[in-house]
């Protein structure tokens, strides 16, 4: 099947090109981009519209697998169809340490059933910890579980998961032997250490040195994980100025990001220990509770207190970032877009359905960011930074993942309310050449596969 997308504006970052250009697709690949007509099997008239590369998400946790061996797909509610919804091809899951399964087995059920989009996998360090029999998130592992740790997340990479991430925030045991022991399998792999850090706010800093420096010293890439939610309480300016001094200073570091000014966790998380209200500099009724018998409301002492113990993995919002710090992120040129979406059956942050749309919605046409430098942070830069073959490009050769959007009409939807409302203005989503999403509407929602890298 030979599809022709003509009439369009194409912009591909990777290729620097940002033209009035037709795309021929043919067996899963871009097969010709040029300003002639072609001869195809299904002619889309897409005048007015942007032609790019599909979206690309580098955080993302992943939806859960079920008693039978199944990922979650639930066309509305699910992680991953929200991902296609908002014109995502290409995620990344495993983060902040976290895996819901080994990640070399949930590779291979994306490939046995199918997913809404591609998966890439990271190897999460407190799966293996947990595996390891260091449950105590507060202790440090021992010399032998250290061992263990490492040889789970190198068997990971051998099966092709893109990296590794850490999430030291949830896992506050973690010394240095142990993050030094965990990331030695990424030497020389070429692959991405991701890490939540172990602090924020006033405390960002010497988390930034402390994880920074041991990739560092073993000449690991490392990624910060979603930096608006870390350095969004007055310390950016300081914070991204940190970063450029470790890049000047041969470190290969990047961060990512969401447009939004709140983040999301469960209640029961290390980032709501005793005095968490001091650093953030708020009350209780910063948190509002996505689910259960609470939902929609904010806390109180009392409920704080009653859902932390009874129902600790209760999806939260708190709403303690200054808006124009995560605008100081999103235009850094170090700073990749990223949602850092996780749902529990359809409850938890409107970020899951409505990252990439916003971004434009938001910055582009609000002058904080120029089209071209918002469809790069969505694609060129990250398929990138995480080595993902294929991904990201238009080029002649490349994977036919491809979405299509209306400049003039995109935008978000979905709310803290209404978390998985689809956005507007996403015409069309391609995967491998195939039709996957019109109009923000789910087409074939098992074109998606793992990548192994």
């Amino acid at each position: 099947m030979r599809t022709l997308l003509y009439g369009g504006r194409v912009i591909d970052p990777a290729s620097r090109l940002d033209s009035a250009l037709n795309v021929l697709m043919e067996d899963g690949k871009i097969a010709a981009v040029g300003p002639e007509d072609m001869v195809a099997d299904r002619r889309v008239d897409v005048t007015g519209r942007v032609v790019c590369p599909g979206f690309i998400d580098v955080h993302v946790h992943e939806d859960p697998v079920d008693d039978a061996g199944h990922i979650y797909a639930d066309p509305d509610r699910s992680v991953f169809s929200c991902m296609l919804r908002m014109g995502v091809t290409t995620v990344v899951g495993g983060n902040c340490g976290s895996n819901v399964c080994d990640p070399g087995d949930y590779l291979d059920l994306a490939d046995r059933d199918g997913t809404y989009v591609n998966v890439a996998m990271l190897a999460g360090h407190e799966y293996y910890r947990v595996r390891a029999g260091a449950a105590d998130p507060y202790a440090p592992a021992t010399q032998e579980q250290c061992r263990a740790i490492a040889e789970g997340i190198a068997r990971a990479l051998d099966r092709g998961c893109a990296g590794a991430s850490f999430g030291i925030r949830y896992t506050p045991g973690m010394d240095r032997r142990e993050l030094l022991a965990a990331a030695g399998p990424l030497q020389g792999a070429d692959k991405v250490a991701a890490c939540h850090l172990r602090d924020d706010a006033a405390a960002f800093f010497g988390a930034l040195e402390e994880f920074t420096g041991a990739m560092m010293c073993l000449g690991i890439p490392a990624q910060i994980s979603h930096i608006g939610s870390m350095a969004g309480f007055g310390q950016m300016e300081r914070a991204l100025a940190m970063v450029d001094a470790c890049r000047l200073g041969g470190a290969d570091i990047f961060c990512d990001c969401y447009p939004y000014s709140a983040f999301s966790t469960g209640l029961g998380s290390a980032t709501y220990d005793d005095g968490w209200m001091d650093r953030y500099g708020c009350g209780y009724d910063a948190v509002e509770m996505c689910e259960g018998k609470y939902k929609g409301r904010r806390c109180t002492a009392e409920t704080f207190r009653e859902i932390r113990r009874d129902m600790p993995e209760c999806r939260t919002v708190c709403h303690v970032m200054q808006p124009e710090q995560v605008a100081l992120a999103l235009t850094h040129p170090a700073v990749l877009l990223a949602s850092d979406a996780t749902m529990h059956r359809g409850q938890g942050h409107p970020r899951a359905a409505g990252t990439f749309p916003r971004l434009i919605a938001g910055y582009v046409r609000t002058g904080k960011l120029s089209l071209y430098e918002a469809v790069e942070k969505m694609t060129a830069l990250p398929a990138a930074r995480f080595r993902l073959p294929g991904k990201g490009s238009l080029a002649v050769g490349a994977d036919a993942d491809v979405t299509v959007f209306d400049p003039d009409r995109i935008k978000d939807n979905a709310t803290f309310a209404s978390p998985i409302l689809p956005p507007d203005g996403i015409d069309y989503v391609f995967i491998g050449g195939e039709l996957a999403a019109r109009d923000s509407r789910i087409v074939s929602p098992a074109l998606g596969k793992a990548l192994r890298l």
